[in-house]
């Protein structure tokens, strides 16, 4: 793998740890996932001479991409914009943004359902005033999920033979990658995508969403249904349960996007003991510390707490539900 020495030291947040859960059930747990796409692409667009030296890179994101992209941006000496919408990104995270040098650019949501059309009208404004810029297009790039044969590896050094990938899915790149990259080893390995409700991913009107860090008001290109077994959609309640949950008993203080995969990933592995379970938990709780891991916070949402769910309603058909629900669908690799 090749590393730049002033870089190195990033490799401990892209790398995961893995953590035994149960007999069968294991995560692959990171720090920040998304530096391992990030730098794969800026790594690509370095090499081909879409990203010159001392460049501006542009991108919409609301999360850890973003992140990500500001983390290697300030190290290798590139100007950053992050477009992101009002409902998606709080001031704390922001600012955390700008401290790395990154110019941060909000659109107004106020259908809270992420204003994509608006923060990619931005985006391209942003581009035509930057000639030269580098757009990574991460819903798009192929070199996106192309990243994550990286984590197929590694977990098939630690583990070996695997039945079952679980993982949420936002751009599509890392469930969509590591499960194509798995599957030319195990051709028969369940892939399981978790989404939530509102998200248009799998089928869902697009709304307002509550539980952020996956899920979609578009469709991207890097997500392909085809690789899909089964698809859950989980509840923002039942998600931040599981958070919480995966923290007093197993010390992972993590995001709630890794406690909806875990929430789906348990209940698969106690329904398969016979089979190895992974489920990928892409990031830490440190953004979370006013909302998830904030009692005061959770008692002031609606219907909190949510009866914790042991296992999820089976649909026939795509349905709706509320964030205190958790369905799921046999999608049995059929497209959207």
């Amino acid at each position: 793998m090749n590393v730049q020495p002033q870089l190195s030291f990033l490799l401990d947040y892209e790398t995961p740890r893995m953590v035994e859960l149960g007999a069968n059930f294991y995560a692959a747990q990171f720090h920040l996932m998304k530096l391992l796409p990030a730098r794969y692409m800026l790594d690509r667009a370095e090499e081909s001479g879409a990203l010159q030296p001392g460049g501006h890179i542009a991108e919409t994101s609301s999360g850890t991409f973003a992140m990500a992209l500001a983390m290697l941006a300030a190290v290798r000496g590139y100007g950053l914009t992050i477009v992101s919408a009002t409902s998606l990104m709080d001031a704390g995270f922001e600012e955390r943004l700008k401290q790395l040098g990154a110019s941060v650019t909000l659109v107004e949501d106020e259908s809270r359902t992420g204003n994509q059309s608006g923060r990619l009208a931005e985006l391209h404004r942003v581009l035509e005033s930057k000639p030269g810029a580098f757009w990574p297009k991460q819903y798009d790039n192929p070199d996106n999920p192309a990243a994550y044969s990286r984590l197929a590896e590694m977990i098939v050094e630690k583990l070996g033979r695997i039945d079952c990938l679980v993982g949420c899915v936002g751009s599509g790149g890392s469930l969509s990658g590591t499960t194509r990259y798995l599957r030319s080893l195990f051709p028969e390995m369940r892939a399981i995508a978790v989404d939530t409700n509102n998200s248009v991913l799998f089928g869902h009107v697009a709304g307002p969403r509550l539980l952020r860090g996956l899920g979609n008001s578009i469709v991207p290109k890097n997500l392909d249904h085809t690789l899909i077994d089964e698809v859950h959609w989980v509840g923002a309640l039942q998600a931040f349960g599981a958070t919480r949950k995966l923290y007093r008993r197993h010390a992972m203080y993590v995001g709630p996007t890794s406690g909806a995969a875990a929430l789906v990933g348990a209940w698969y592995a106690r329904s398969h003991p016979e089979e190895t379970v992974v489920v990928v938990m892409p990031d830490k709780g440190y953004r979370y510390q006013s909302t998830v891991y904030s009692d005061e916070w959770l008692t002031s949402q609606a219907d909190w707490p949510a009866a914790a769910l042991n296992e999820p309603t089976e649909l026939s058909e795509i349905a709706p539900a509320g964030e205190g629900d958790w369905t799921y669908m046999r999608w049995a690799r059929r497209p959207l």
